[in-house]
């Protein structure tokens, strides 16, 4: 059980597995208020930066769920240097339909909203976990501006413009499913950067060291082509964020 070995190579140097850099994710810890001994569960958790520094800076506690081995690992380890391993905890396994044992202060899913079959899916998951007058956090791509046909949202790596709304449109979105939005958090260019950008250096040191894998002609092949593609297609089209809601 594990995701598509391309991320696991990709971002196997990513502490942030969405365009968040450090200080957007602290400012997002920040603007929630979070008092020390707040429960937070992680659906999708990546590498546990959110959780780890979140219970460093903060004093939170919670569990993340991650389907990488690889990234669960290096949660595990994240969690020992930053001295809070006796307050998160990190599961290898499919966080689709993953509920707490204990109810949480703030539920969330930052970038995986496919484990509950999109955004309303996912959050009715991460209801179930939640304490009343709790947050959902929900990190969810949207349209900067409407790409101008089909082939651009498939160069955006969407199947389909109807795949994602403009900002406007999402955060509407949210209120017809019954929850207030609270605050959100955006990526910015840098963000997007820094996300994108990273994993063209380790793709490249990852094919100079196994120049025999199996896998090598599929790496080669996307260096080759994401750097132009991103400049041209994500840069341009794509937003990010985290929005915070709370039940009606």
């Amino acid at each position: 059980m594990d995701i598509p070995r391309i991320f696991n190579i990709t971002e196997s140097a990513h502490h942030i597995h969405n365009p968040f850099t450090p200080e957007k994710l602290a400012t997002l810890g920040a603007v929630l208020r979070l008092e020390p001994g707040t429960r937070v569960l992680d659906l999708g958790s990546g590498s546990g930066e959110m959780l780890c520094t979140w219970a460093r800076d903060y004093g939170i506690a919670g569990v993340g769920v991650d389907l990488s081995q690889l990234f669960t690992a290096q949660a595990k380890l994240r969690a020992e240097e930053l001295g809070v391993a006796d307050r998160v905890e990190f599961i290898h396994g499919d966080a689709a339909g993953y509920v707490a044992d204990e109810k949480v202060g703030v539920a969330a899913c930052l970038g995986a909203t496919w484990i509950g079959g999109g955004v309303a899916g996912t959050i009715e998951l991460l209801a179930k976990s939640l304490l009343p007058e709790g947050i959902i956090l929900i990190g969810e791509p949207y349209w900067r501006q409407l790409p101008p046909t089909e082939d651009v949202a498939r160069a955006c790596n969407a199947e389909s413009i109807s795949d994602f709304l403009l900002l406007p449109d999402l955060i509407e979105s949210f209120g017809d499913l019954g929850y207030d939005v609270v605050e959100m958090v955006l990526a910015d260019q840098e963000g997007w950067d820094r996300y994108e950008a990273a994993k063209w250096l380790t793709m490249r040191r990852w094919l100079k060291a196994n120049p025999d894998d199996d896998f090598a002609e599929e790496v080669r092949a996307r260096l080759t082509s994401e750097p132009k593609r991103y400049a041209a297609y994500t840069r341009e089209y794509f937003g990010w964020g985290v929005f915070a809601l709370m039940a009606r």
